[in-house]
């Protein structure tokens, strides 16, 4: 949730853009400040109220990569949004890759800008943030504080969208690592053969493209927390040389000789039962162990329907006009709200209610504005499913450019995920992660014939 001192940084060497990027925050409501290149940020990252980044690419001295990098390393619990000219999907996924938090290409809308922003801001968690109005909820809540206070290793588990990141960080900042490194990784959303190097770092010329030397994850997390997002989505492979990491609390670069101790906590979170997993060979059993020291089960949101309305007037205030009174909902709309069973569970509710916030005009939101019914055609695996923003705005930015190119190779390879993945040059793996985004927003992905899927 936002808080009332996240101030956003916008870096633009050319004035008058960012002066005008800083107004059009403002005029929001946002508080924002503007730096004219990389080094003037970096200064300005001690500022313990910087609460997120956007970043031009092209500067003069260090570039938007450059800025990235460094300051994932100083304030790691700090999102950074790249925006550029000159976008494409390879320079979007290296980015995200390296830590940016989203992408953003020019020219865009002022709407696009401020939606962005509080996006990035409302995943922001302080320690009373947490919405806990459902008995179930508040004992969840209680059992967090009491792990909190521990050192030991969390595994969270519960559906997508349940909050598992919220707990998380809800975890670091009531621990004695508040304050210190928080890093997280998607083990989905990073293809296989990166995901090893990503985690553990590597030397100069380690491999093909090491062209210097990279500190991983781990080395990033020292004295902090490292989250383990969607660990389940990890190759069995990989899995044995991070129970290695786990059991002897140090860790090797590729290619290097050094061996660094470490001072890492460890919370991973998965979207699957991971004793199901390991019963069924999918997990190493001896990693779910190693992880199941302290654990959190998130309930599904129809099972904590005391949360709803709480969560759905969060929502509205977090897209509340500069200036304006936060809107409401009409009795209609909460009785919709609470019969509603939440496939996405409350990153759905989010969406939904913040959509309809959007377009509402009268300052009360109507139960047919929230279409209900259209998101709840969507035939999305209530497991993964997470509704998305409307078209109007998925038109808008580079993730709509993704999804063509997606749909267009499946549609070129007669729907085959295999060859598909060899032609963007992802693993099939990452492939199905971003299929089942897509599925889950209603977008009708080609299918295979049986032949084709069984290759898989």
């Amino acid at each position: 949730m936002t808080q009332s001192n996240d101030m956003v940084l916008v870096v633009e060497d050319d004035a008058a853009l960012r002066d005008a990027l800083i107004d059009t925050l403002r005029a929001a409501g946002l508080a924002a400040t503007g730096a004219s290149d990389a080094a003037a940020a970096l200064s300005l990252l001690t500022d313990e109220n910087i609460a997120l980044v956007i970043s031009d690419v092209q500067m003069p001295g260090h570039d938007g990569y450059e800025l990235l990098a460094i300051a994932k390393r100083r304030r790691p619990d700090v999102p950074v949004v790249l925006m550029t000219a000159y976008g494409t999907v390879a320079k979007a996924v290296a980015a995200m890759r390296e830590g940016a938090t989203d992408y953003i290409v020019k020219p865009f809308d002022a709407q696009s800008l401020i939606d962005l922003a509080r996006r990035q801001l409302a995943g922001r968690v302080a320690p009373g943030d947490l919405i806990a109005a459902d008995p179930e909820s508040k004992r969840l809540v209680a059992l967090a504080t009491r792990i909190a206070e521990t050192d030991a290793t969390v595994l969270i588990t519960g559906e997508s969208g349940t909050g598992k990141e919220v707990y998380a960080r809800f975890i670091v900042e009531r621990s004695a690592r508040a304050g210190r490194p928080f890093v997280a990784i998607n083990c989905a959303a990073i293809p296989e053969n990166m995901l090893e190097a990503t985690l553990f770092g590597y030397e100069k010329g380690a491999f093909t493209g090491a062209l210097g030397a990279h500190a991983g994850k781990f080395e990033q997390a020292q004295g902090g927390t490292l989250l383990l997002d969607e660990i389940s989505e990890m190759d069995l492979g990989l899995q044995a040389k991070l129970l290695r990491v786990l059991q002897e609390r140090e860790v090797e670069r590729i290619g290097g000789t050094r061996t660094l101790r470490l001072d890492v906590r460890v919370i991973a979170t998965s979207n699957r039962n991971l004793a199901d997993e390991a019963r069924a060979g999918r997990f190493r059993a001896d990693l779910f162990y190693r992880l199941n020291v302290m654990s959190l089960r998130l309930p599904a949101l129809r099972e904590r329907r005391g949360d709803v309305l709480p969560l759905a007037r969060r929502a509205i205030q977090a897209c509340a006009r500069g200036g304006q009174p936060a809107l409401t909902l009409t009795h209609e709309a909460e009785r919709a709200l609470l019969q509603y069973d939440w496939p996405g569970n409350a990153r759905e509710l989010a969406n939904v209610v913040q959509r309809a916030a959007w377009l509402a005009s009268g300052g009360r939101i109507a139960a047919d504005a929230l279409e209900l019914g259209t998101v709840r055609d969507t035939g999305a695996d209530p497991g993964t499913s997470a509704a998305t923003e409307p078209e109007a705005a998925l038109d808008k930015d580079l993730k709509e450019r993704e999804r063509e190119i997606i749909l267009a190779t499946l549609a070129s390879t007669a729907g085959s995920r295999k060859l598909a993945a060899e032609r963007l040059g992802i693993s099939p793996r990452t492939l199905r992660h971003k299929l089942q985004q897509l599925k889950a927003a209603g977008v009708r992905v080609p299918r295979a014939h049986e032949s084709q899927l069984a290759a898989l």
